[in-house]
């Protein structure tokens, strides 16, 4: 039996894959979360053999809770389930020692493949995934400029883009207002950008938000 924890933001999604998974006899959902923080207490209690995470979710995201639970319990497999698409963020967080990356849009049953995978201690690469290796093994695609941003400099791009506000960016991330506004500058610097308004015409152009 495999004991699967799910970490989401939406109640509904948890719901939608709790019953999925229930339906496969190897497979059992012992514990669900909303957030990072609570992923990673499900990390400390020792209950799960896998963890499903989300990466957008509000408090703390699942870049941040990856890191986070990695650090805690380095075996445990953290199979990234996400909105965003491969090209976006997979590569980064396999290095960063997560098992998998699917996108949401993938049919259910490579969830269960992936989740068998991972509890054996191996990686699981999905074909988009494995295309991305390939491609970047070759040498046929050039990394855009914000795939080079470090993980806390992602995440200032990406809320910056989406109009938050710096005070509000160093409230929700636990950082100074100082900290941030260093963050926003390295952000601005590396992708050669001049404004807040120009961070989210790239990050709406490279489909990073909608």
């Amino acid at each position: 039996m495999i004991r699967v924890g799910i970490v989401d933001d939406h109640k509904i999604v948890r719901a939608g894959l709790k019953q999925f998974l229930s339906e496969h006899v190897d497979l059992r959902v012992t514990g669900e979360a909303g957030n990072g923080v609570e992923a990673l207490e499900l990390a400390r209690q020792g209950e799960v053999d896998v963890l499903l995470l989300d990466l957008s979710m509000p408090e703390q995201g699942g870049v941040d809770a990856l890191k986070a639970i990695k650090a805690r319990a380095p075996e445990l497999p953290v199979l990234i389930l996400s909105g965003f698409p491969e090209t976006h963020y997979a590569i980064t967080l396999l290095r960063q020692g997560a098992s998998g990356y699917l996108n949401k849009e993938c049919d259910p049953e490579e969830i269960v493949q992936a989740i068998r995978t991972v509890s054996m201690g191996r990686k699981y690469i999905s074909q988009a995934v494995a295309t991305l290796l390939a491609e970047g093994v070759a040498g046929g695609l050039e990394r855009p400029a914000h795939e080079l941003l470090s993980e806390r400099e992602l995440q200032v791009f990406l809320r910056l883009a989406k109009g938050e506000t710096i005070g509000s960016m160093a409230e929700a991330m636990f950082l100074s207002v100082k900290t941030v506004s260093t963050y926003r500058t390295r952000v601005l610097e590396k992708l050669k950008l001049g404004s807040n308004s120009e961070l989210t015409y790239y990050a709406m152009t490279h489909g990073l938000i909608q």
